[in-house]
């Protein structure tokens, strides 16, 4: 019996030694040309997760078949650590300006039962952080835009310029980005993904006599189905519909996986092209085993990678947590402090970058 547990475990711990693997390719391939990898980098944590629990069993019985699962760990110690931060940065410092990221999720306008006071208690926590630039995602305004805007800086303390892109969804209800900022803001521009409800904008800003280009990105989502259900409550449906639905999360996923790609790879030309240094910040509604955020973060640092501690993990919804909302910058600017900001107004938890210029 023991012989055939232990074939049975050393089964197991090959195929989720061969899960994360596979999941390391994720970040090289073009989900466009071949899509399974992307499917193992989304779920990387937790197959890390359990390759570390059977390591831990296979030590604890004094097997060497430990070694597989924590040389798999290994060769991919640089994905762990742009998910958790084991030490706190040595020189934690305020820097002289700090950059935040929320999506707002619509301030809850649309979730049952509606919360009306969502707005205002996300408008005021802004304010009490009084970050120099906000960068807000999936922004819901209803009645007159300008009107409102107006009412929304001077909720947030107001001193505050602006730039916002916003889509018309019914007669008086808009969707959007917005980029608020303390310091002037001189130049605007937007990138286009066709198709497609998401946004990025670009916003170039004036700070103590040098300006940055601040890139606020909502790529793709996966426009799951039924979302009000978790993913774990769709997989083990007993019902008539479970086949089609897992196909249906299978087609979502993959096409999700594709769009970020290539909306990923216009906004890097964007990013190659500014005159400024940049900040590229966002929610990329992908991980950082995924092609996407590899495209967008080569030559530039991730503000949690640098200043950040503990688990990365930003989305709070009904799926699995993850980590999806980015904060990332060039080599003229040194990242001071990052923080994740356990507020539950939402189903992605604010994120608070500090910087400052490199002398």
């Amino acid at each position: 019996m023991r012989k055939i547990f232990h074939r049975i475990f050393l089964v197991i711990n090959i195929c989720f030694a061969a899960a994360l693997l596979i999941s390391y390719l994720a970040v090289h391939i073009d989900p466009e040309n071949f899509a399974f990898p992307s499917f193992f980098g989304l779920a990387y944590p937790y197959i890390l997760l359990i390759n570390f629990i059977i390591a831990v069993v296979w030590a604890v019985n004094l097997k060497y078949e430990a070694l597989i699962s924590v040389f798999v760990i290994a060769l991919g110690l640089n994905h762990l650590t742009n998910y958790i931060k084991f030490r706190k940065p040595a020189n934690e410092k305020q820097g002289s300006f700090k950059v935040m990221s929320f999506n707002l999720r619509l301030f809850n306008y649309f979730e049952k039962p509606k919360n009306n006071g969502t707005e205002k208690k996300i408008l005021e926590f802004v304010r009490t952080i009084h970050p120099e630039i906000i960068c807000f995602q999936e922004l819901f305004i209803t009645g007159n835009p300008d009107e409102k805007e107006q009412e929304i800086i001077k909720t947030l303390g107001g001193k505050y310029y602006s730039h916002t892109k916003l889509l018309g969804r019914r007669k008086d209800q808009y969707y959007g980005i917005v980029t608020y900022s303390r310091y002037p803001i001189i130049g605007r521009g937007e990138i286009r993904h066709p198709g497609s409800s998401s946004l990025s904008i670009y916003s170039d800003i004036v700070i103590e006599k040098d300006t940055f280009r601040i890139f606020n990105n909502h790529l793709q989502s996966f426009r799951l189905r039924r979302m009000e259900r978790s993913l774990i409550e769709e997989l083990a449906s007993d019902d008539n519909q479970t086949i089609d639905e897992i196909k249906t999360l299978s087609t979502s996923l993959r096409q999700g996986f594709i769009r970020r790609a290539s909306q990923a790879q216009v906004v890097k030309s964007y990013i190659d092209r500014s005159p400024y240094p940049v900040i590229v910040l966002g929610d990329f509604n992908d991980t950082p085993v995924s092609y996407a955020y590899t495209k967008i973060r080569k030559g530039l640092n991730d503000a949690f990678v640098k200043s950040g501690f503990g688990a990365g993990f930003t989305y709070r919804g009904n799926y699995p947590p993850n980590r999806i909302d980015y904060i990332l910058y060039d080599n003229n600017l040194i990242s001071t402090k990052f923080d994740i900001l356990k507020v539950k107004y939402s189903d992605h938890y604010p994120i608070l970058a500090s910087f400052r210029k490199q002398n």
